[in-house]
């Protein structure tokens, strides 16, 4: 018997899920809003192992303390207390799932791509993830432990 497209869908879609479990983070500012949750995916288990070439899934649930006409996503690699920018395909919060104007007391999801290059080293390091207001202050910030693996 062959499974039908529908079941086949079903089955990716739990298997999506087992891969995307909230993660434990360390908040590291967040003075605007407040972190519900984030997920890495795919990311099973900490630290996550990132693969070179590929991409990987954020989806942070936060809720916001003030109002804001944008946001501006800025991540960095952490190593030895120093932040390295980590570029993202795409900064504007208002384009990763927040609806903008962001509004006091309203949650929101903020989706994002973490690319990770074929080029970057093979190493342990903390991802650090900023999303600021328009007055530059933290609307969420945190950190996971992660390896960069071939």
């Amino acid at each position: 018997m062959v499974p039908s497209p529908f079941a086949l869908l079903l089955v990716l879609g739990a298997a999506a899920t087992a891969l995307a479990e909230p993660l434990r983070f360390v908040d590291c500012g967040s003075i605007d809003g407040s972190i519900q949750e984030v997920n890495v995916s795919p990311c099973p288990t900490q630290p996550c192992l990132l693969h070179k070439g590929t991409s990987y899934s954020i989806n942070v649930t936060f809720a916001s303390k003030i109002e804001s006409q944008g946001s501006k996503a800025r991540v960095y690699g952490e190593m030895l207390h120093v932040d390295i920018p980590f570029p993202i395909p795409e900064p504007d919060g208002c384009k990763s799932g927040i609806q903008c104007p962001i509004q006091k007391g309203h949650s929101y999801s903020y989706l994002n791509k973490l690319p990770v290059k074929s080029e970057y080293p093979s190493i342990k390091l903390i991802v650090k993830w900023e999303l600021v207001d328009d007055q530059d202050q933290m609307l969420f910030c945190w950190k996971i432990p992660v390896q960069i693996t071939s």
